[in-house]
């Protein structure tokens, strides 16, 4: 059996959320096209890790109707005079309403869970939102920090054992668990896109004004307020991808620029896709 690869796109600086999602959305095109023609080529499994400007996103759950003009320009609002003001827009993923933004690692994995499957063997949608959260997991323990699921979507840290590296270090009276990454996916005849979203150094004022992912009661952490500093975007994408493919068996990961993604599914250039001419609308 031929050894399993995958590549990762990392968009360096911010990207527009329209334009990250476009990239992917083309991706998808690219292996439904292939499940269609099967003698068309069949794209690599695909990492694409990003960071926008400030954009609330919301899920396939909640109608426009839930954020009439006067809520969203609360929303679209500057935090203060040194702060932009935010995006808005809904997203065909699942879940509610969340933030992506400076300081936050965007991950969209692009791949086919069967027929043919991406990995060794087909893959469950089950199956993959865990492996998203045992990768988040994986990535957080290089750092020192417990990371864990609850009944709630996502990944989560306890204040009171928040780093591993240190099991003597003192609880915090009351403390209670903290989101500190949301997952969101979308399936289209078992082709993955959207995917996770993990706070680095996040300006976690962005969060108040939400009940992030729907969840009432829960508070967002970042690395960084959990006792994490100085990591780059990048640096962290680099080891959630690594995590990953320990995860799936992969034995190779290639690192590639954009111009080589955009001719794997025929477009010229990345304005191309947003301007509506390579993605599918998703």
């Amino acid at each position: 059996m031929p050894p399993l690869h995958l590549q990762h796109l990392h968009l360096p600086l911010l990207t527009p959320y329209a334009t990250a999602q476009s990239l992917q959305s083309s991706l998808v095109r690219a292996f439904l096209t292939h499940k269609h023609t099967p003698s068309t080529p069949l794209p690599p499994p695909t990492l694409l890790t990003f960071t926008p400007p400030p954009i609330y996103t919301t899920g396939r759950r909640e109608l426009p109707s839930s954020y009439p003009p006067s809520l969203r320009a609360t929303l679209r609002a500057p935090l203060d005079s040194n702060t932009s003001g935010a995006d808005f827009t809904p997203a065909s993923r699942g879940g509610l309403i969340t933030f992506h933004g400076p300081g936050q690692l965007v991950i969209y994995p692009t791949i086919s869970l069967n027929h043919p499957p991406s990995f060794r063997k087909p893959t469950s949608p089950r199956c993959y939102v865990s492996l998203l959260e045992t990768v988040t997991i994986r990535t957080l323990a290089h750092y020192g920090i417990e990371g864990f699921r609850t009944a709630d979507p996502g990944v989560w840290v306890n204040p009171r054992h928040n780093r591993l590296a240190d099991p003597s270090s003192p609880s915090i009276e009351g403390a209670t668990e903290k989101k500190i990454a949301a997952l969101g996916v979308h399936l289209r005849r078992n082709i993955t896109s959207h995917g996770v979203g993990l706070n680095i150094s996040t300006d976690l004022r962005w969060f108040d004004r939400i009940v992030a992912c729907g969840i009432e009661g829960k508070g967002v952490t970042s690395l960084a307020e959990e006792g994490v500093v100085g990591k780059t975007v990048e640096e962290v994408a680099r080891v959630w991808v690594d995590a990953f493919a320990a995860e799936v068996g992969a034995e190779v990961v290639r690192s590639v620029e954009v111009g080589e993604v955009l001719e794997q599914v025929g477009v010229g250039r990345l304005e191309d896709l947003v301007e509506g001419r390579g993605g599918m609308g998703m």
